[in-house]
């Protein structure tokens, strides 16, 4: 199976526009606490806050007997590269970001785990006529392709979204993430589908998920659900059920052996539950679409008959 990993972020303070759910935890709580979580094998540290003291994250992770699946780069900072940083139109900003990615790629590869994901939300804009999207472009290319250029072994996974904090996000799709990718033309440079944010776009995940395997960009995959609405980062399977079984089946139809990370968001309830309950959803959700015979499902895909489809996916159940 997959090996299943938590973003440290989640594990501490927990708040929103309206309302703060929990208060941040020092270090070793939120490492201490991913440890007691069932079926979790590692985190996604966030970069720059989990390495204040980097010897001292990794002699909690080797306490705690657990693995690194990426160190989450956040691009987005209160305080500093408000109009963007990727695509900032001040090139000292642009150059300071690009230098910090850099430091976070050198902890990924010190860590083993040789792989940065960035959600790069704040490359976007609010308003028509706010930006140039052509030298918005050509900055995302110029700052990512000095950082792959710098540490070719380390992946460098963008995840995509289509809003929050921007109206649009500049890669606000896997079409787009990929286009991108494509165009830069760095093997180390792919994508994090993050399952919630496809179905919030109005993919299906599942779809995105092959389009970016068959260009050998599909690099990394982030666990949640929503209710295609907004991007809730709920539980696996809260909404969106047939989804999951469709895009595990897939990711074992195309090859992904990798992690898995969950981005969920656990409000008010109890943060070790949660993702045990999310990792107890996520193991049943695999094994169910481990039912489907794959002969009968590519029987079933050359005859394109949907009484007959929802007939047998039903009959796993």
């Amino acid at each position: 199976m997959n090996k299943l990993a938590v973003i440290s972020g989640f594990l501490g303070a927990v708040k929103n526009r309206y309302i703060t759910y929990q208060e941040e935890r020092l270090l070793e709580e939120k490492i201490s606490m991913a440890a007691k979580i069932e079926n979790i094998s590692g985190l996604e540290l966030c970069y720059p806050q989990d390495f204040d003291n980097f010897e001292k994250t990794s002699d909690l992770l080797s306490k705690y007997c657990l693995g690194v699946s990426a160190v989450n780069f956040r691009s987005r900072r209160s305080g500093r590269w408000m109009r963007g940083s990727f695509t900032s139109q001040l090139k000292n900003e642009r150059a300071e970001v690009t230098e910090d990615l850099k430091k976070a790629m050198d902890y990924a590869e010190k860590l083993g785990c040789n792989r940065i994901t960035t959600c790069p939300l704040n490359e976007g804009h609010d308003y028509l006529f706010e930006m140039d999207y052509g030298k918005a472009y050509d900055f995302m290319e110029e700052t990512l392709g000095e950082a792959a250029s710098y540490k070719p072994d380390v992946k460098i996974c963008i995840e995509y979204k289509l809003n929050d904090p921007r109206a649009r996000c500049l890669i606000g799709n896997a079409g787009e993430a990929l286009a991108f990718c494509m165009r830069l033309g760095m093997p180390n440079v792919g994508v994090t589908l993050d399952i919630g944010h496809s179905i919030q776009a109005g993919e299906r995940p599942s779809q995105a998920a092959v389009m970016l395997a068959r260009e050998n960009k599909l690099f990394y995959v982030h666990l949640n659900d929503n209710d295609k609405l907004w991007d809730w980062d709920m539980i696996p399977g809260a909404y969106n059920f047939w989804e999951f079984i469709e895009f595990f089946y897939y990711l074992r139809k195309i090859g992904y052996d990798d992690w898995f990370a969950y981005d969920i968001f656990p409000k008010e309830n109890d943060t070790v539950k949660t993702f045990s309950a999310a990792t107890s959803c996520t193991i049943k959700l695999m094994r169910i679409s481990e039912r489907l015979d794959e002969p009968a499902v590519e029987a079933l895909f050359r005859q394109r008959n949907p009484s007959e489809s929802m007939k047998y996916i039903f009959s796993i159940l």
